[in-house]
């Protein structure tokens, strides 16, 4: 999957299915994508975009070639957009303190990669979710020149030993069965149910960042809907 920033629960829920995770960043950058970019609760109502603006945010450039503005901007813009969760959210303190954390471990480069990475293991932490990853850009796979959108995955996946492979339902028509199969790799989509929950006296936004739900619910309640609300379906 690309890497993503802060991105909804359905990501995590993935997370929860898969025994190892490949940040795939070698293809074209995509501006204004969820890679820079989510949202969250506006303070009157409605949501907020949140985003991490870039310092070469072209098209022309690789995803790992994408570059972080400024960082320490990036967080200080993110934390005042999350501010007035403070006086509404019982675990505002939590999830601070977890954006914090990314943005440490992120310090000291400017690869949105990186700092996408680095927020994804803090909250997988944080929910207690484990998270085996490597990133496509540093493995050096045999790759054709030809390649269309759906013919990363089967490649990427037998490079890498796997038996199965399992994307989200939104992306199902993306991939053919028998590019998986002919690899000895079995292909099935992930099905996430939204997790509805209590916004004190805002009203609750389907398909905000993970962090939204982090604000509202301790993380044990958060991981047990990223378990209960997924299925697996067959391609």
């Amino acid at each position: 999957m690309q890497p993503y920033f802060f991105p909804y629960l359905g990501h995590f829920a993935l997370i929860a299915q898969a025994e190892k995770w490949v940040v795939f960043d070698l293809t074209q950058y995509t501006h204004k994508s969820w890679m820079t970019r989510n949202r969250v609760l506006h303070p009157s109502g409605g949501w907020n975009y949140i985003a991490v603006p870039l310092a070469n945010g072209s098209t022309a450039i690789r995803i790992h070639e994408a570059r972080v503005q400024d960082l320490a901007a990036s967080k200080n813009s993110l934390l005042g957009k999350l501010s007035h969760y403070r006086k509404r959210a019982p675990f505002y303190r939590q999830t601070v303190a977890l954006i914090e954390e990314g943005f440490a471990a992120a310090n000291g480069s400017d690869s949105l990669v990186n700092l996408n990475l680095q927020t994804l293991k803090a909250t997988c932490s944080y929910l207690g979710l484990p998270f085996h990853h490597v990133v496509a850009s540093a493995r050096h796979y045999p790759v054709p020149e030809d390649m269309g959108p759906g013919d990363w995955a089967p490649l990427i996946a037998e490079q890498e030993g796997a038996t199965r492979y399992i994307n989200p339902l939104g992306g199902r028509e993306l991939f053919e069965r028998a590019a998986f199969a002919r690899r000895g790799i079995e292909l099935k989509f992930l099905d996430f149910q939204p997790m509805r929950y209590a916004t004190a006296d805002l009203a609750f936004e389907p398909g905000l960042s993970v962090l939204d739900a982090l604000m509202w619910n301790a993380p044990a309640e958060v991981l047990k809907a990223l378990r209960e609300n997924a299925s697996l379906i067959d391609a």
